[in-house]
């Protein structure tokens, strides 16, 4: 990986606080040319990328596109990563642009009993309902509802189950592609 910029740095540190990995307002003091030479590098080696602004949630816009639409800068996974971003933490980061901003805090903060859940439920086997209890301390009513609370409705995520000879109900969750 190439070494970052300290401007690199801040941009993507920056964008991993802030909901849907927003690399935009920039840092004071970068604008005009070097704005966009920083950018175009750090979109050349592929740490952060052009996309269409929402402009129903007041996203900032990086350049307007001529049609009534603008586009807005997001920090890719591989940018996030290469801060040192928990990689659970990416890729639940990936399908929140949508989701309400209070939920994308509390999604941000790596080795809470949430993110260890999203973990779980990531791994390639899925869990059950009392894998999660035994791993995160929590009653079985409040795995169930940290689903269907935080994880579909706050967060926005995929959870699917279904059941498996031998093992019960197993819950996984459907990452954004």
């Amino acid at each position: 990986m190439t070494k970052l910029t300290d401007t690199q740095t801040l941009i993507l540190t920056r964008a991993s606080a802030r909901p849907g990995s927003l690399a935009l307002p920039l840092p004071d003091g970068l604008h005009g040319a070097a704005a966009k030479m920083a950018i175009g590098r750090m979109i050349k080696l592929g740490l952060i990328e052009e996309v269409e602004a929402n402009l129903r949630h007041k996203e900032p816009l990086w350049r307007e596109t001529g049609d009534g639409h603008g586009t807005t800068l997001i920090a890719t996974p591989e940018g996030l990563a290469a801060v040192g971003i928990d990689p659970v933490v990416v890729k639940t980061m990936a399908g929140l642009r949508d989701a309400k901003p209070e939920a994308i805090a509390a999604a941000q903060r790596p080795g809470t009993k949430q993110a260890r859940l999203i973990a779980m439920l990531q791994a390639e086997g899925g869990a059950t309902i009392a894998e999660i209890a035994e791993a995160t301390g929590w009653q079985h009513h409040s795995i169930r509802g940290a689903i269907s609370g935080s994880l579909k409705k706050k967060l926005g995520l995929t959870v699917t189950s279904e059941k498996v000879d031998g093992r019960g109900r197993i819950y996984r969750l459907a990452l954004s592609e």
